[in-house]
């Protein structure tokens, strides 16, 4: 198969991977009200399952990423599509608390170890001039996932079809995608996209004679944190996805509050908002193709600062707080491509799984840091206060990616379509 070819079937393979992969991460939400119903579980019961998620994945993201990097990306990806579908059947089949919390577990290794083979395979199958158009296929199929399960839960209850049935029908879907993907890669995928630059066996054990478990994952992260570039772009996808969640936990409440707009049409602004950021994710892949992640970063941070703070000054006209509102989510998720093209330039071949992994962690450090700190901003100073936060965030980025490119001695330069 053509170089070409290879690259177009590796991420269209790993886009679908990525969508199941998402999916599988938003089980529980649609599901929250049958749970209740069925299993007599309290709110607090449900936060700890999906809590329970989210620590297994950001605890398993460093042994992934150095096992993907060792082993081969492949086997990584198989444990992960594995273990995916089976949380999903776990959850579907579960008939009391404690199975739902080991459903959680099983799902969290299925999540985990995605980020630490997707990044490293669509880096090691394209070019410098299509890795950022094939990073927003990457997050754009991310977003559908995201949406799938509150979709096929809200279908199947349309119907009068059991929740059971639907979230097993995500687990059947995802087994079988399991099954074709690997098959694909097996088949069509040549060893040097699939396995990194001395991933032999030699490599891969050698290791496990040279102390114990704990001086091994001692000596993994001494390596990640003596790389300055990496350790910056950790923070600053910490930052941007904690001004992700912020824009998506509190726009709503914005317009409802600060402005006159009735909840029915905030909440669908947000919709929007969100669909629009999605498909902004391609346009923000060929800018980074057409001059590089740093300009492309910088742009995406500086326009977050001004709308954000447009927004919170509340003062707009409605239908100017409306428009802005719907480019609101795209600051940030149109640099997406630049992000992960900016951090594969900064990556060796045998370090991409460790270093995409210590990435995600920054991501869920994010997801799991603004709300609380948000809601405590809205709670004492008002909704308005944590638009101004969010701007700050955005400051901040522009900052750190300046130091990130700095640090690096490198401004990633522009490659030339056909370079």
């Amino acid at each position: 198969m053509a170089q070409a070819d290879q690259s177009r079937l590796v991420v269209g393979l790993v886009g679908g991977s990525h969508l199941v992969n998402h999916a599988y991460f938003m089980l529980l939400p649609p599901i929250f009200g049958p749970l209740r119903a069925d299993l007599g579980l309290t709110s607090a019961q449900l936060g700890i399952a999906l809590g329970t998620v989210g620590v297994v994945v950001t605890a398993l993201q460093l042994p992934f990423g150095s096992l993907s990097d060792s082993r081969g990306r492949t086997p990584v990806l198989a444990v992960s599509l594995t273990f995916g579908a089976l949380g999903a059947l776990l959850t579907a089949t579960a008939g009391s608390y404690a199975w739902l919390l080991a459903a959680s577990v099983v799902t969290g290794v299925g999540i985990a170890g995605h980020h630490p083979a997707h990044y490293p395979l669509i880096g090691a199958a394209t070019t410098p001039n299509t890795r950022g158009r094939a990073y927003s296929v990457h997050g754009f199929t991310g977003a559908l996932g995201f949406a799938a399960p509150p979709a096929i839960v809200a279908t199947a209850a349309t119907l009068g079809v059991d929740w059971r049935l639907a979230i097993g029908s995500i687990a059947a879907v995802g087994a079988l995608y399991g099954v074709a993907c690997l098959l694909a890669f097996d088949r069509y995928v040549d060893e040097r996209i699939t396995h990194p630059t001395g991933s032999d066996d030699t490599t891969a054990q050698g290791p496990a004679t040279d102390g114990s478990l704990v001086a091994r994952a001692r000596r993994e992260l001494r390596g990640l944190l003596s790389s300055p570039p990496i350790v910056a772009l950790t923070v600053l996808w910490f930052l941007t996805s904690a001004a992700g969640w912020g824009i998506k936990q509190y726009t709503a409440t914005l317009l409802s509050t600060g402005y006159p707009v009735p909840d029915a049409t905030a909440n669908f602004a947000v919709s929007a908002m969100l669909t629009v950021g999605a498909v902004v994710i391609f346009g923000g892949g060929w800018l980074t193709d057409r001059y590089a992640p740093g300009p492309v970063l910088v742009g995406g941070y500086a326009a977050l600062v001004v709308v954000a703070g447009l927004l919170a000054l509340g003062t707009l006209p409605v239908v100017g707080a409306l428009a802005l509102v719907l480019v609101l989510s795209a600051t940030v998720d149109g640099s997406r491509p630049a992000r992960a093209a900016l951090a594969d330039a900064l990556s060796s071949d045998d370090a991409a799984g460790k270093n995409f992994g210590l990435l995600t962690i920054g991501i869920s450090g994010g997801a799991a840091v603004a709300p609380p700190v948000l809601s405590v901003v809205v709670a004492r100073a008002g909704v308005a206060a944590a638009f101004w936060a969010i701007a700050a965030l955005g400051v901040t980025a522009i900052g750190l990616t300046a130091v990130v490119l700095s640090v690096s001695r490198t401004g990633i330069p522009r490659v030339q379509p056909g370079d």
